[in-house]
């Protein structure tokens, strides 16, 4: 029998790789950071060699850990960071270029030329998205014009596109499966939500030959084997990073909401089998698609949470460590009236301003660092108060709960003021690890591991549920503080 599914979460800072077993248990985690390059300001790539170098290193060890080989391991699921864009040659296998990475902002001023053609409500029809440099669409154009020989490749049907996912199934299968499923594929800016199908007039408009895209498949079915193991693996469930954690978090019930405290932040709220027209500037995705069944869901993207960290340590130079930034937001008892607004790349939902900058308000003489880590805390509860103020809005429903993963979530400072803020129950899972769990809970369903859905439901439990205790009158003043420190930041206003 074989008793183990793996996961391969590749993150946009890390990639890992992590062994569960038939009670959803992480039996071995991996994880190996990779390179960020910055050639320009407001520009973000990675190596797609170096991304597949470094999951081949971690999926390797996490299994070799265990003295597991490929007739141990039932199926593979995948997860990534979504709308990263590589572009790679098909005969080769070599990328024509770095990945263009979701936090890139060099096609910002080709979507406003797309905002300006009156194209705003044609496109997010079709694909639930609003027009921002954030999704894939814009920064394939971007390559195909930029990238010397890149157009005449693909015009002759011999360069392919993928999302990380994609670029995974091809290494793991060498070269034998070009592939994406419903999750990424509606994160691109080119994908119809409805029909579930490339959109030739959204293609059209970019100048992208269909030739370059993957086939789109279910979120749970075999894709192809991989022989890296020593024996056949199949290779079953895809999802990007979001959807994943919904599914791993079991918000499988319209109205359930997560949020994953990442490098962003990402909240997505399931809303069944119909999708939403957001009218407060969320977005429209599919959450997943088993067997025939798809269901959608209302999502607020946060570009910069814990990558706010990374930028206390290795910017200001604040903290040594990112596990020291609690410590140091405790040892005082508030924020001193220092509001961080973290527009380090622009500003996701449901402001949308791809031109703001990050702003640090009402510094005086007696701020010091510990105000400044807290502040950075409480502007990632901040931003995720103001999404679900959006989705309240549009699901017509007052948030019950909200369902926390990822690396912040461990945070019980930043936790206990999410639910302050919120005025709502802030619930941490056993299992923090739900990206992973989701992409190995969709590969396993695939491949039989596991009877259905209702054996995985099973297996969530609470660690630790965090209860409003703030008193109304400083979370009204602390919410004040916030929204003029938004407005001082937003250019779009």
């Amino acid at each position: 029998m074989k008793e183990y599914v793996l996961a391969l979460d590749q993150g946009t800072s890390s990639s890992r790789a992590i062994v569960f077993n038939r009670s959803g248990e992480a039996k071995a985690v991996c994880q190996k950071e990779f390179t960020q390059h910055f050639p320009q300001p407001g520009w973000v790539e990675h190596d797609p060699m170096e991304i597949w170098a470094s999951e081949y290193a971690v999926m390797t060890e996490a299994v070799a850990s265990l003295g597991l080989g490929g007739q141990d391991i039932a199926a593979i699921g995948i997860t990534n960071q979504r709308e990263t864009t590589i572009v790679w040659d098909a005969a080769t296998g070599k990328p024509v270029c770095n990945a263009i990475v979701w936090q890139d902002r060099r096609t910002s001023a080709y979507c406003d030329s797309l905002k300006a053609a009156g194209l705003t409500d044609m496109i997010r029809s079709k694909t639930g998205l609003i027009i921002d440099a954030y999704f894939s669409g814009t920064k394939i154009r971007w390559i195909l014009e930029n990238v010397p020989g890149a157009r005449e490749k693909a015009e002759a049907g011999q360069l392919r596109f993928g999302t990380v996912d994609s670029w995974l199934v091809w290494n793991l299968t060498g070269g034998g499966v070009h592939i994406t499923d419903v999750t990424n594929a509606s994160r691109t800016m080119l994908f119809n939500i409805h029909t579930l199908q490339w959109d030739k007039d959204l293609l059209q408009l970019l100048g992208i030959p269909a030739s370059m895209m993957p086939e789109v498949r279910s979120s749970s079915e075999v894709y192809g084997k991989t022989e890296l193991f020593g024996a056949p693996v199949a290779v079953a469930g895809i999802a990007g990073d979001q959807q994943a954690a919904l599914f791993g978090q079991m918000c499988t019930e319209p109205g359930s909401v997560k949020n994953t405290y990442g490098t962003g932040c990402f909240l997505l709220m399931n809303t069944g089998e119909k999708p939403i027209t957001s009218q407060n500037n969320l977005l429209t995705t599919i959450a997943w698609k088993i067997g025939d069944k798809v269901n959608y869901a209302l999502e607020g993207s946060i570009f910069v949470a814990g990558s706010v960290v990374q930028w206390l340590r290795d910017g200001l130079g604040i903290i040594k460590s990112s596990s020291e930034i609690e410590a140091l937001a405790a040892s005082v008892p508030d924020n001193g009236g220092v509001y961080f607004v973290p527009a380090l790349t622009g500003l996701g939902a449901p402001y949308w301003d791809q031109y703001a900058k990050g702003s640090i308000n009402g510094i005086t003489r007696g701020t010091t660092a510990a105000h400044i880590a807290r502040a950075a805390l409480e502007g990632i509860a901040f931003q995720t108060m103001d999404i679900v103020s959006a989705m309240e809005k549009d699901a017509g429903v007052p948030l019950g709960e909200l369902k926390v993963d990822g690396g912040a979530s461990r945070n019980n400072l930043l936790m206990q003021f999410q639910a302050d803020i919120l005025g709502a129950s802030v619930i941490r899972p056993e299992v923090t690890e739900t990206t992973a769990l989701g992409a190995a809970y969709l590969a396993g369903l695939a491949t039989g591991f596991w009877s259905g859905l209702d054996e995985v439901k099973r297996q969530w439990r609470a660690e630790r549920t965090f209860a409003p205790e703030a008193p109304a009158d400083k979370v009204a003043a602390a919410k004040a503080g916030w929204a003029d420190a938004m407005r001082r930041t937003l250019t779009n206003k």
